[in-house]
C-alpha cells in the first residue's frame, strides 16, 4: 500500500475521532441520521484501509 493511502487513511482516522469528541459534547447532534451514515463511511474507510496495510504486511512476508 502506497504512503499516499497509508497517509489519508491516517486522516481519515484523525477526523472520524474529532467528529466523535464533538458529537459527544453536543448528545443533540445524534438524532441527526446523517450523522450516523458519516460516521459509518468513515468507520468502514478507516477499517478497509487498515486491511489494506494488514494485506500488504503479509503479502511482504
Amino acid at each position: 500500500m502506497s504512503d499516499e493511502n497509508s497517509g489519508r487513511s491516517s486522516v481519515m482516522a484523525r477526523l472520524t475521532l474529532s467528529a466523535l469528541d464533538r458529537a459527544s459534547q453536543d448528545p443533540s447532534c445524534w438524532r441527526d441520521p446523517v450523522v450516523h451514515r458519516a460516521l459509518l463511511v468513515s468507520g468502514l474507510s478507516v477499517l478497509t484501509a487498515a486491511s489494506g496495510l494488514i494485506r500488504h504486511d503479509l503479502d511482504q512476508n
